[in-house]
């Protein structure tokens, strides 16, 4: 039997910045729990990423994601401030191509993607209310 790659599998190696963000989103698991709780993120504890982070609100049945914190350098590389809106309501360009498909494979698998197509994007799951209701990202430009 053969074992397939999951979709948006992370890369043997991080970039270091990526990393960073990883080992912090590492950091905030509480015990023996896979993924860290949403109420735990503190994006000041990242400092100087700011303006490289995202913050993603998860909402179910129907899946959807809305874009609640959107760093400087990401709304200058889409060319619009994208706060608020939902994912599906945006161009899928620039730092957010196949964005949708990272975020839902994230949510569902319950552990961190990746995506390198023009900018190198890291998705971490957030636990609250019974479900990843959460996702911290981090865009760069390689």
């Amino acid at each position: 039997m053969t074992t397939s790659r999951p979709p948006f599998a992370l890369p043997e190696r991080l970039s270091s910045e990526l990393g960073r963000v990883r080992d912090y989103w590492s950091g905030l698991k509480r015990g023996e729990n896979a993924v860290p709780f949403a109420d735990d993120v503190k994006l000041s504890a990242l400092p100087g990423f700011e303006s490289r982070l995202v913050l993603v609100d998860v909402f179910e049945k129907p899946q959807r994601f809305r874009l609640n914190i959107v760093g400087s350098d990401i709304r200058d590389w889409y060319g619009a401030d994208l706060a608020g809106k939902f994912a599906d309501e945006i161009e899928a360009k620039g730092p957010f191509e196949y964005f949708i498909a990272q975020a839902s494979a994230t949510v569902e698998a319950a552990e961190p993607t990746y995506h390198h197509d023009g900018f190198m994007r890291l998705l971490l799951p957030l636990w609250g209310g019974g479900y990843v209701s959460m996702l911290l990202g981090t865009i760069v430009r390689p």
